[in-house]
Order: structure tokens, then C-alpha cells, then sequence
């Protein structure tokens, strides 16, 4: 298989990868399925790519036949060729990421890589920022990135584990150094490589547990996170230092990974306090494994004499104290060898953490060992010559301590109701907590949060759930006992519509004792609550809700005890399957500014968790751009972004690509806080005239998608029929179910599910549909207006990147493979009827974008997308052509075949390679 494209040569040596891994998949096909098979996948190809180029009937009608007269076993075949192709493809365009951040590293001149932390620098430098200012912002920076389990990573460990494998090859050819019969072998591994990709199974064959999940998501900690993330904060360390010489750098920690795998509970009844529990445990064996492995290598780097180093009496003291603890077995022989004698008592306090009382308690236990370390090291070691690797590992101990990842809990608002009405029915206090008003919900809790005496009886006294709604809060209280404070620090409350919604969380987390008022009236509290603002009308409601908590003493009291800082939580996903993509992107804007203003009046220190999908239709995108289209006061509060699903493989599989995502996201976020970003809002005056306008725009745009996913009573059996939603729950990517409830209605659908259907069957309405409605209406009102558009276009970040990812959606789309998809709705006529509402949109999206970024063709102004885009599409449409053939079989077989079933997944998850989304 091969693919020939005429573009610039900065991409060459791209298209030269693509072409060689094509030719080894052209290869493989001949030896396992004979010339029949490699034929027949490039006269599919071929007549694919020529229907791209011109419709013709009579193409269209030769691809039909060709691909309705193929039978197993050799269609299995020719649809797994197309989806190891893109795997190939996708490791070929990460590889040449990497090659172009090496090109910038080796040119000679003064050529600075954008988005880089040396750009930032340099831009700091350029703008005159003093190093007080610098400093001060740093102090300020916080980003944390959240890994969590949401079912959209499609590819299987084992083949995520090959993919690396092939990546870390094709690295190596770009050796220039290679000898002829070195480069001869590594073309034979590499050639070997495909072949076990091409040997192994795609598909899961069971659910993954939420433990498999959980080892999914340390696989990233392990592989690349634990070196990456200290690696950027001493890059950071090191331009500074080079451009300001004469000041002294202390550079926080302020970019940090979280985690919810394992955590969130919500519509997974699959995660237990057990199973958080047993999370907590697996997180902190890998953090302790991981330094122990560090401290071996340390220990046999510190060889140093004390007959040639004079050492520090504070070492020496505690060797002397500590050695008595410890076996002679344990303890380090030479005696003039000091630091090995350290470290060997380092690694057994180490070893002993959770298993006996000569452990570290706490990770700060273990950082005051290696401090002592760095001081005496210091006495000895010539200036300017820091020891990086003991550097690097007292970095890593601050940012991973013994819990890892800091691992959030999440639930829904009604489970919490539904056990705060149990609890306070048994004690007399109200008989039906959840028939009152708002206003009488507030006075319940407040009156229980003002109470220091409990109001829970024994766990045994309650309903299963209320039981284990407890357990929860206890979980949560034993962690921070044995795996420190940071191990759980924010409780995430899913659907917040109101004030109650929070507070109930807070008086369970006081019956927990997380929560305690004391007879004297002080205050503690050791977890962060956090409303999820999900919907566009609870998007709305949020800043009431917030400032009426700011104006309650016992939240005040609550807020005072956690820093004064309010974490929020912004849902991308049900605000656009709710309201369409653009005006829930509005919406969150608005929110964000709007309760950025308020908690500034109450002196309250802000975080937004933005919960971004991996898909367009959820917020999707790249990490520095999703920054920098914030609103531009934000920009100093806290900022949390999820990581989902195919995005940690993407981002975070090669050691390389992840250092670059968290460069561009951590240089993004410097130059953004210290207002000097020409790129973000800060580098821009934002008109009142534009916000106006995307409020004008964002209504119409609402009313337009509500009318048809609501509005129209034939909508839910379209989207049933017309994409692969049944097949997609046989394809065992998640442990949580696609659904909230055991219902068909659609607001228990799950976004992730409904963003993937749509995205298989290359529509992709969640991501663009009503947004030309929208736009075309202001548009067409007058001159003046588009040229507002336009204007806003080049000079509002956040305008330009939702319509930067308006033709990403577009891009991806395609009506004319779509239109294959109405052949599965039984009702043809209504089926005709709601595509053509699509396909209208479709074309007036398309000619309205073009208006406003005055280009000829979608994306001309991002061309490495625009040609990925167009690289892949004559490969995925016979994948969509397939998979349309094989539900319709599967619809109709009264008795449904493995091997049918079989294939059908493996065309959803081939165009999910293809897509390069899922959900």
C-alpha cells in the first residue's frame, strides 16, 4: 500500500516514512493473503481515491460491487490492511514531530521553535520583564493535567506497546550517523514490527475492569511522565537562567498530573471505595518502585571518599543515628563511604514504607533524607556543577510524593440527595429531604454544618447505597491517613444545579470527619469541593450558585480552610450534546468570565477544571491552544484540563511528543500570565462589539440544533439507525456503561458514545452542526457584520479557535460517505429527509467559514492538518463503505455470527485510527 501527495519538502521525509511502512503492510499482504488480496485492497483504494477527486456513478458503482462481493476470510483481511495502515500512518506523523523539534534543536542559527520554553523565555527577555515579575507569576502558575478513564482509547495495550516500538525505529533511522549494515538491520526490525502488528488482535475480547484502566493510565506515570514532568520544570530552570544570569531561580512546581481513574464513580457502578482503595495502593507502589530504582543508580554514582571530600557533620550525624536501625545486612559496608552508607539506609526506610514502622511516613520524611544529601554534596561539588540527577529526583519527590497522582472523586448530585434524605429521615430531622424547597434544602444543611455533633447512626442502620455513600467519605479520611493529603483532594459533584448539591457534599465529608467544626467554632477541612457546571442552563446558573455560596458564613469558614480557593468544573461534553458545540463554547466562556469577576469581589482564588474530550465535539483540541482561547483575566487563576482517552496515547506514549505537549502548554500558559502572549487574549483589546456579536450568534446557533435533536420526533431512531451506536457497545473499550441508566432516552446517553457514533459515520454533527445557522444569519444582516467576523477572526484567539475547530469538524466530515448510512434507517423517507436538513447545514457551515477566514479551501492555513486530513480519507472511506455493509447484515441476521460482529468492530475501531478520534 502506498500513497503519493505533492506538497512541500519540509514534509518529505514524512512522506518517505509513510511510503516505506507502506510498502513493508504491501509485503505483508502478499505473503499472508497472496497478490488476490494486495490487489484487491489497491483496486479499493484506488477507486476510493478517484471518487475523491471527481463523483462519478460509474466509479461508485464498481467500489459497491467490489466491496459486496468480498467474503470472509478475505474481507476480515482487507479491512484490517486499511486499519494497520493508519496505525502506521499515525506513528509516521508522530516521528516526524519529533524530527521537527530535533531540526530546531540542531539548526545553527538563532531559529527558536515556537511555543517552546526557550520562545517564552527569549519573548520574557524581549519585553523587558523583571525577574521579580517572573518570579511572582511562576508562584502563580498552576496546570494539572487529569488522565481519566473515559471509554475512547480504542487501541489495545498490546498493540499501543508495538506502535512504540516502530516509532522508536524509525527515530533511529534518521541517524545520518548509521553505518550501511546497521541501517540493514533496523530496517529488518522494523520490517518485523509491522508484522507482529499486523499478527496481533485489535480487539479486546472482554470489558476492561476499572483495575485494567487503572494500569492503562500508570503505564503513561512509568514509560514517560515520571522523567518528562521534572524534565520541563529544569528546562524552564535553565532558559531563565540563561537569559537572566544574575538572578537566583526557584522554579515551583506548578505543572502536575492527576488522575480519575478509579475515582469516578459516576454512572460506573463498577468503582467501589474498595476499589479506590486498591488504586491509592498500585499508585503508590509504582511512585516507591520508581524512586528506589533511582536511588540504586544514585548510590552507585556516589562513590565519594570521605579521605577526599569533606562531607557535612549533618550527614554524618544522621548515618551514625539512622545505621542502628537497620540490620548489618541492609547497611553499606565501606564505612569511609558516606553517601553510599545514606543511601542504603534511604532505600530500606524506602522498602518499608506501608509495611512496618521503620518506614517513611510521609514522602516529606524522605525529602529531608535527599535535602541532607544536596547540602553536604554542595560543601564539595564545584559551583555551577549541580548534580541534575539528584536535582531531578528531589523534583520528583516533590511533584509524585508516595500517592503519584492526586486522584479525584467524582459522583453524581442525585446519589448524594438520595443518602442525605435517608440519613436525615432516621434522625427525625426532616421526612422527606428531597420534596423541599431549595430554600429549605439550604437551611437543613446549614443548620447541620453548624452543628458540631454527628448525624449519622451506624453504617448498618442504612440502605446498601447510603452505606456505601458513606463508605466513600471514609475512604477518602483513611487515604489521607495513609497515603497523605494530597493522595484525595477534590470531590467533583456531576450535574450541580444548585446551591444544596454542594453543601450535601459537605455534610457528608463532615460525617467523615474531613469536615469538622469543633465546639469552639474553628474549622477544618482537608477536601476541595467542586461543582460541575454540565448543561447550558446550569452554565448559566453557576455564578448565582457560587455567590450565593461566597455569602454564607459556613462556606466562607469552609473556603478559609482550603486557601480560599474554589475549584470549578466546566463540562464540554453534555453542554454541546445539549446546545450544539458553539454556543456551549460560548456559554463557557461567558461562565468563566463571569464567575472570575464575582469571586474577585469575595477575594476568592479561582481553579477551572475545563473537562475537555478527546474529540472536537468535546472540546477537543491542542493543549496550547485550548489555553490560549480562554478568556484573557483567566489566565492567572488555576486552569485543570482533562486528559482522555486516545489523547494520552497520543500525547504521552513517546517520551519526546509528551515533553513537547507540556512544553507548549507550560510556555503557553508563562507568557499568557505575565501578559506579554501576543497570540492569547492578552495581546489583544477584546471589544464588547464581539461579545455581542457571539451572544447574537450562539442563540441562533442553539435554536437551529435544539430544533432538530429536539425538535424533531425522528431524530433519536435516525441517530439509532444511521451510525454504529448498537455495534459500538461490543467493542469493549471502557469499564463504564454508555449509558447513565438502563434507558433509550437521550439524556441518559452518555456524551462520549454519542460523540463517537457520529464521528464513525463521518457527520460528526456535535462537532459543527447549527454553527452555520448561527454565523450565516449575523453574517448575512449586513456588510459591516462580516466584516466583524473577519476582524474578530484575526484578532480574538477565542473566536478564531472555535472556528479553527469548526474546519477541523468539516474536514473530517464528509456527506458524501455519510449518505452511505441512510441505508440503515429503515423509514428511507425520513431518513432522506433529516440527512438533507444535515447536508444543508454542512454546505452552509462550509461557505460561511470560508467567509470569514477569507481562504479558498478549509484549514488552508494549517496545511501539515489539512493534508493529514486528505492523506487519510481514501483509505477511511472504504472502512466506511464496509462497515455500512456489515450492519446491515448484522441488523438483519436473526442469529449474528462472531466473526460478523468481528468485523464490524474492527472497521469502527480502524476508523477510529483513521479519524485519529473516538470520543
Amino acid at each position: 500500500m502506498s500513497t503519493q501527495t505533492q506538497i512541500d519538502d519540509s514534509t518529505s521525509p514524512l512522506r518517505r516514512d509513510v511510503n516505506k511502512l507502506g510498502h513493508m503492510l504491501g509485503d505483508l499482504l502478499v505473503h499472508h493473503g497472496g497478490n488476490e488480496l494486495l490487489d484487491k485492497v489497491e483496486k479499493i483504494r484506488t477507486l476510493t481515491k478517484a471518487l475523491r477527486k471527481h463523483f462519478d456513478q460509474d466509479t461508485y458503482q464498481s467500489l459497491k460491487r467490489e466491496i459486496e462481493s468480498l467474503e470472509p476470510p478475505m474481507r476480515q483481511q482487507v479491512i484490517r490492511a486499511f486499519s494497520v495502515y493508519f496505525h502506521l500512518v499515525n506513528i509516521a506523523e508522530q516521528n516526524h514531530r519529533i524530527r521537527r523539534r530535533r531540526d530546531y534543536q540542531l539548526s545553527g542559527d538563532d531559529t527558536v521553535q515556537p511555543f517552546s520554553l526557550q520562545s517564552a523565555v527569549q519573548a520574557l527577555k524581549r519585553n523587558d520583564t523583571s525577574e521579580d515579575v517572573i518570579q511572582n507569576v511562576l508562584d502563580q502558575l498552576s496546570l494539572e493535567l487529569i488522565i481519566t478513564a473515559h471509554p475512547t482509547e480504542a487501541t489495545k495495550r498490546s498493540v499501543l506497546e508495538i506502535q512504540k516500538r516502530i516509532a522508536n525505529l524509525l527515530k533511529q533511522l534518521d541517524n545520518p550517523m548509521l553505518t550501511k549494515s546497521e541501517r540493514e538491520k533496523m530496517e529488518e526490525s522494523l520490517f518485523n514490527e509491522v508484522t507482529v502488528l499486523w499478527q496481533t488482535d485489535e480487539l479486546r475480547h472482554r470489558k476492561p475492569t476499572v483495575m485494567d484502566e487503572v494500569r492503562n493510565g500508570l503505564y503513561y506515570f512509568d514509560e514517560t511522565l515520571f522523567d518528562v514532568l521534572p524534565d520541563v520544570h529544569q528546562e524552564l530552570e535553565d532558559c531563565l537562567e540563561e537569559q537572566y544570569p544574575y538572578a537566583e531561580w526557584d522554579v515551583p512546581n506548578f505543572l502536575r498530573f492527576g488522575s480519575w481513574i478509579g475515582g469516578d464513580r459516576d454512572g460506573n457502578p463498577n468503582v467501589t471505595p474498595e476499589i479506590t482503595w486498591e488504586t491509592l495502593q498500585k499508585q503508590r507502589n509504582l511512585a516507591l518502585t520508581k524512586y528506589d530504582e533511582v536511588l540504586v543508580e544514585l548510590m552507585k554514582r556516589f562513590s565519594h571518599s570521605t579521605t577526599r571530600v569533606s562531607v557535612s557533620e549533618e550527614l554524618i550525624t544522621s548515618v551514625k543515628t539512622e545505621e542502628e536501625l537497620i540490620s548489618n545486612d541492609k547497611r553499606w559496608r565501606a564505612e569511609q563511604e558516606i553517601y553510599r552508607r545514606k543511601f542504603a539506609i534511604v532505600l530500606e526506610k524506602l522498602r518499608n514504607v506501608g509495611h512496618s514502622s521503620l518506614g517513611y511516613k510521609s514522602a516529606e520524611e524522605l525529602l529531608e533524607d535527599l535535602y541532607v544529601i544536596q547540602r553536604s554534596v554542595k560543601q564539595h561539588q564545584p559551583t555551577e556543577r549541580e548534580l541534575k540527577m539528584l536535582h531531578k529526583l528531589i523534583r520528583q519527590v516533590q511533584l509524585f510524593g508516595f500517592h503519584l497522582a492526586t486522584l479525584d472523586i467524582r459522583n453524581h448530585s442525585g446519589e448524594h440527595e438520595s443518602a442525605i434524605t435517608e440519613i436525615l429521615h432516621k434522625v427525625n430531622i426532616t421526612e422527606d429531604y428531597s420534596a423541599l424547597s431549595e430554600q429549605e434544602k439550604i437551611n437543613v444543611l446549614k443548620n447541620a454544618l453548624e452543628d458540631p455533633r454527628p448525624i449519622t447512626l451506624l453504617n448498618d442502620d442504612y440502605t446498601e447505597d447510603t452505606q456505601e455513600m458513606l463508605k466513600v467519605f471514609q475512604t477518602i479520611r483513611a487515604a489521607h491517613e495513609e497515603f497523605g493529603i494530597r493522595s484525595i483532594e477534590v470531590y467533583l459533584i456531576s450535574m450541580t444545579e444548585s446551591v444544596s448539591d454542594i453543601l450535601e457534599v459537605l455534610v457528608l465529608a463532615k460525617e467523615a470527619g474531613i469536615y469538622r467544626l469543633h465546639p469552639d467554632g474553628t474549622v477544618e477541612s482537608s477536601i476541595n469541593v467542586a461543582p460541575l457546571l454540565e448543561t447550558v442552563d446550569d452554565l448559566v446558573a453557576g455564578p448565582e450558585i457560587l455567590k450565593t455560596l461566597f455569602d454564607m458564613d459556613v462556606y466562607k469558614n469552609h473556603l478559609q480552610q482550603r486557601g480560599n480557593l474554589q475549584e470549578i468544573m466546566l463540562g464540554y461534553s453534555d453542554g454541546s450534546k445539549d446546545g450544539g458545540t458553539l454556543t456551549a463554547n460560548w456559554k463557557l466562556y461567558k461562565a468563566q468570565q463571569e464567575i472570575h469577576e464575582m469571586a474577585k469581589a469575595y477575594n476568592v482564588k479561582l481553579k477551572f477544571f475545563h473537562g475537555r474530550g478527546g474529540s472536537l465535539g468535546r472540546g477537543g483540541g491542542p493543549l496550547n491552544r485550548s489555553l490560549l482561547s480562554q478568556p484573557a483575566e483567566t489566565l492567572g487563576d488555576g486552569v485543570k484540563i482533562t486528559e482522555q482517552g486516545e489523547v494520552l496515547s497520543s500525547r504521552y506514549m513517546l517520551k519526546d511528543i509528551a515533553y513537547r505537549s507540556l512544553e507548549q502548554a507550560a510556555s503557553t500558559l508563562l507568557e499568557g500570565a505575565a501578559h506579554i502572549s501576543e497570540e492569547s487574549e492578552q495581546g489583544h483589546h477584546r471589544e464588547k462589539e464581539w461579545e455581542n456579536a457571539m451572544e447574537a450568534i450562539a442563540n441562533t446557533s442553539l435554536k437551529k440544533y435544539q430544533s432538530l435533536v429536539f425538535g424533531d420526533p425522528d431524530f433519536l431512531t435516525y441517530f439509532n439507525e444511521a451510525t454504529p451506536l448498537q455495534e459500538l457497545s461490543e467493542l469493549n473499550i471502557g469499564s463504564r456503561p454508555m449509558k447513565r441508566k438502563d434507558s433509550n432516552k437521550f439524556e441518559n446517553l452518555r456524551a462520549i458514545p454519542w460523540v463517537f457514533a457520529w464521528t464513525q459515520n463521518r457527520q460528526l454533527i456535535p462537532a459543527w452542526y447549527a454553527a452555520g445557522t448561527g454565523l450565516q444569519s449575523f453574517a448575512s444582516e449586513s456588510d459591516e457584520n462580516l466584516k466583524l467576523l473577519q476582524q474578530m477572526y484575526i484578532n480574538w484567539p477565542f473566536f478564531r479557535s472555535t472556528i479553527d475547530n469548526l474546519q477541523m469538524a468539516l474536514t473530517k466530515a464528509d456527506m458524501q460517505t455519510a449518505q452511505e448510512y441512510i441505508t440503515l434507517v429503515q423509514d428511507q423517507e425520513m431518513g432522506e429527509r433529516i440527512f438533507q436538513n444535515i447536508v444543508e447545514e454542512y454546505n452552509k457551515t462550509k461557505d460561511v467559514l470560508l467567509q470569514v477566514t477569507g481562504d479558498d479551501e478549509l484549514l488552508d492555513q494549517q496545511q501539515t492538518i489539512q493534508e493529514s486530513v486528505r492523506r487519510r480519507n481514501p483509505y477511511v472511506d472504504p472502512l466506511n463503505f464496509l462497515q455500512v455493509q456489515l450492519i446491515k447484515e448484522l441488523r438483519t441476521e436473526k442469529i449474528t455470527g462472531d466473526e460478523l460482529l468481528t468485523e464490524a468492530l474492527l472497521t469502527i475501531s480502524g476508523i477510529a485510527a483513521g479519524l485519529r478520534n473516538t470520543g
